[in-house]
This record gives structure tokens, C-alpha cells and sequence, in this order.
């Protein structure tokens, strides 16, 4: 029998990191979930164990082109979402942000869905405030080699504000702060799937600049609950929310606390800091905690030995 309260759920990316546990998420309370995903970054193996449910279904496709379906709701998820790959071909990871909102956008339009955006800690830059509170405007370069990501989601943001004000659309803005766990991809050059493949194979751990730039690292399955809170939240709450856990860590302390949990031989070498990577990010979270009655439970001990545990049936050490 039909759960009554249950909907049908598109999300976009639904095969990457994030998009595969929030489908999963989505499948326990009885959705009916249509995966929609170009396998550019997402993976058919972050999937594979729903595949089997009646009420998951996937679509390859690029949301750069419109798409006709039928939904209640629309979580959009679609983008690279490491400098690895959203710097790979700059111009589709922008189309991606604008064409792709705009054709969800679009959809949820037509269909009267709710749609919520997934937008990033990128939007702020190189912040000039600390921590982030979401009144901040940020500090972009905006014809940078990370540009294509940033501003591209700070176009996303404005049309989503547009459409809502312009045509009524039920809308959604999370900004999501450097999130890690099971099923990053292990080759996506981000700091926590960086330095636990290297501990696991017991090559140098490359830390660039010296190490004392920030970041604050949420567990999937928190940052997955932030996202689902949002979507139910009132109607007048739209966002922008950030996302993230407020604890902030050197990149250095993340280095030493990877090599003595995964007990490798590893040592940490210096390399020089990318161009316009941030030196601090860590994200105010008293409206998520206001209006959401969320934050992060998951500590990063806790949510590393998971990570390393999920990364040590993908990689075979080097004795």
C-alpha cells in the first residue's frame, strides 16, 4: 500500500557523494526518488545498492538540457563540486550552475514543485569576516581559475531568488561547507579523500601553503539532514542557509590526525598554496540551529574512522 504522505523526488547529481546518501535518505522514509545524473563525478557504484528498491529510478542526463518529468520536489545537486573537475572544462561547470537552474527552475514551474538549490561556502571567496554568517557578500575574484564554480553558484542563487520573486516559486538555498565521508571519490583532489589515500598507500601527504588555513568539516550524514530540514521548513524560510560544522581545524592538525588514525608511514610535505584558495572557512550556523533546530552531531574522529574505513576497501596500501 501507497505511503500517503510519501513523494516523488527528483534530485539531480543523485549518483555523487552528496546525491547518492540524500537519495538514500529520501528511499528510508518511502519516497518514490528519480536519480537524475551525467556520470561526469557521479558514480553508478554510490548507487548500486538501491537499484534493487521499487522506488528508485535513474535518469542519465544532463540537466544543462531541459527535462519533462513529473515531480513533487527537486533537490538540485548537479555540478563538479572539486577544483579537479569543475576546473577541468570551466565553461560546462558554469553552464551547469546557470542552464541547469534555469531548467529546474523551469521544471518545478510548470510541475509546482519545491525546489531547493545546493549552493556552497564558495560563494564567500576568500572571506574577509569570520566566521560566515549568510548577510556576508563575500570576496570573489571573479575572472579567477575558481571563478567557474563560485560565481556560477552565486548566478545560480540569484536566480533562484528571481524566480521566487518574480513568479512565486517555493525555493530552498542551502550553502554547504566542506562536507567528507563515504563515497567522495578518491581521485576528486579534496583535502580529506587527498590525505587519506595517501596515508592508505603510504605516499607523502601534500599539504599546500604551510598548513595553517582552516577549514571546517562536516559528515555527509549531517550536512544530509541539514538539506532534508530545509526542505521541510516553513514556507517563508528560503534561505540562504549555511550548512557546516562551526568546528575549525589547520589543514596541518587534519594531516597528523589522518596519519596517526590510519597508523601510515606517510610523511607531510609543503607545496605551494593553488591561486585564490581560501586561508579561512568556517560557517555561522545560528539560523540553521534558529530555524532548522539543526547542527552537526557527528565528530571528526567519529566521521574519519568511517571515511577511512570506506576508503580502505577501495585502496590496497603499498607495503
Amino acid at each position: 500500500m501507497k505511503n500517503l504522505s510519501s513523494k516523488r523526488i527528483l534530485v539531480t547529481g543523485g549518483a555523487g557523494f552528496l546525491g547518492s546518501h540524500l537519495c538514500e535518505r529520501l528511499l528510508n522514509e518511502g519516497h518514490e526518488v528519480l536519480c537524475v545524473d551525467n556520470f561526469y563525478t557521479g558514480r553508478r557504484q554510490n548507487i548500486a545498492h538501491l537499484v534493487s528498491n521499487p522506488l528508485f529510478e535513474v535518469l542519465r542526463h544532463d540537466i544543462c538540457f531541459p527535462l519533462f518529468v513529473e515531480v513533487d520536489e527537486i533537490y538540485n545537486l548537479a555540478c563538479p563540486a572539486s577544483p579537479i573537475h569543475y576546473q577541468f572544462d570551466p565553461v560546462q561547470t558554469t553552464k551547469v550552475s546557470v542552464h541547469g537552474s534555469i531548467n529546474m527552475l523551469g521544471l518545478a514551474k510548470r510541475v509546482k514543485a519545491k525546489v531547493l538549490q545546493a549552493s556552497t561556502s564558495e560563494v564567500y571567496g576568500d572571506p574577509a569576516v569570520h566566521p560566515q554568517t549568510e548577510s556576508y557578500w563575500g570576496n570573489v575574484n571573479p575572472i579567477g581559475i575558481r571563478s567557474c564554480y563560485d560565481e556560477g553558484k552565486r548566478c545560480a542563487e540569484t536566480l533562484f531568488f528571481d524566480y521566487h520573486r518574480q513568479h512565486g516559486l517555493k525555493i530552498k538555498v542551502a550553502r554547504i561547507f566542506n562536507t567528507y565521508g563515504p563515497r567522495m571519490h578518491p581521485n576528486d583532489g579534496r583535502v580529506v579523500s587527498n590525505f587519506i589515500v595517501q596515508a592508505l598507500k603510504e605516499e607523502d601527504i601534500t599539504v599546500y601553503g604551510d598548513g595553517t588555513q582552516t577549514r571546517s568539516f562536516c559528515y555527509v550524514d549531517d550536512l544530509v539532514d541539514g538539506l532534508v530540514r530545509l526542505m521541510y521548513s516553513p514556507k517563508g524560510i528560503t534561505g540562504p542557509v549555511n550548512l557546516g560544522n562551526p568546528v575549525e581545524f589547520t589543514i596541518l592538525q587534519l594531516a597528523e590526525k589522518v596519519i596517526k588514525m590510519t597508523a601510515s608511514k606517510s610523511e607531510i610535505v609543503f607545496k605551494p598554496l593553488p591561486s585564490d584558495d581560501p586561508t579561512q572557512r568556517q560557517p555561522d550556523i545560528s539560523l540553521a540551529r534558529e530555524q532548522l533546530g539543526w547542527e552537526p552531531v557527528v565528530k571528526l574522529d567519529e566521521g574519519l574512522k568511517k571515511t577511512i574505513e570506506y576508503f580502505s576497501g577501495l585502496v590496497v596500501p603499498i607495503y
